[in-house]
């Protein structure tokens, strides 16, 4: 039997198959906190709860077109740079059925997570507190506008740590800072950033050093308008030639 032979004969019954959905984190920096976009549920299970937008996937579709899909239609953002975080998996993380969810990041600058909430004002900005201290991990705590504790749905605060996590990990030898800023920011927007992501101070003057010193900023020569004191130079990320 050759291989066409056997792919004709094949029987897609022969072993179970799981179902597969897609969760998107879209996560940017709110009020100096890390924040997310939740929708909240209408159907059960977990019916009133809040959760990351998601779906299930085709089965003619490919991983990134669902992502793609479920950004237009929950979120309505016709486009943003979505990477895979990790892949959950746990036989009991849905009652429904054995479901396996690719979760993707997406990291939204301030005005990009506005214009979501101005898309589709059902949306939830929601702070996301980490208690831990650097990459420890554990649990994240979820907080409405109002300051109140969220429990979400599924694994989604799994999901959240993982992202946080991802985020740590990175800041130190990636850009994946720049991501969250507008084209032109000031150095005291790019060490906010950082200090939300590690829920730590920064030393200011060791911490400028560093970011110059890498060479991945350029300054404008303009200044930022409407401070209430001297205003600061505007930068832009420029990746060095040797990245």
């Amino acid at each position: 039997m050759n291989e066409t032979d056997f792919i004709k004969d094949y029987d897609p019954s022969a072993f179970q198959r799981p179902s597969v959905a897609v969760d998107l984190v879209l996560l940017g920096i709110r009020d100096n906190r890390p924040a997310v976009l939740l929708v909240k549920r209408d159907q059960h299970p977990h019916a009133g709860r809040w959760a990351l937008p998601g779906g299930f996937v085709g089965i003619d579709e490919a991983l990134d077109a669902a992502a793609a899909r479920v950004l237009r239609e929950k979120a309505g953002m016709a486009e943003a740079h979505l990477e895979q975080l990790y892949t959950f998996g746990a036989v009991d993380r849905d009652p429904r059925m054995r479901i396996i969810s690719v979760a993707y990041l997406a990291l939204l600058t301030e005005r990009a997570f506005d214009a979501a909430l101005s898309a589709k004002p059902a949306l939830l900005p929601a702070a996301v507190e980490v208690p831990w201290v650097g990459e420890t991990g554990g649990a994240v705590n979820v907080l409405s506008p109002e300051n109140e504790a969220l429990t979400l749905a599924f694994d989604h605060a799994d999901i959240l740590t993982m992202a946080m996590l991802r985020l740590r990990g990175k800041l130190d030898y990636s850009d994946v800072a720049f991501a969250l800023l507008p084209e032109l920011f000031t150095l005291r927007q790019l060490q906010d950033v950082h200090e939300a992501i590690l829920g730590a101070s920064l030393n200011k003057p060791a911490f400028r050093r560093r970011q110059l010193d890498r060479g991945w900023l350029k300054a404008t020569g303009a200044y930022e308008s409407g401070a209430a004191f001297r205003p600061a130079e505007l930068y832009r990320f420029q990746p060095s030639t040797a990245d």
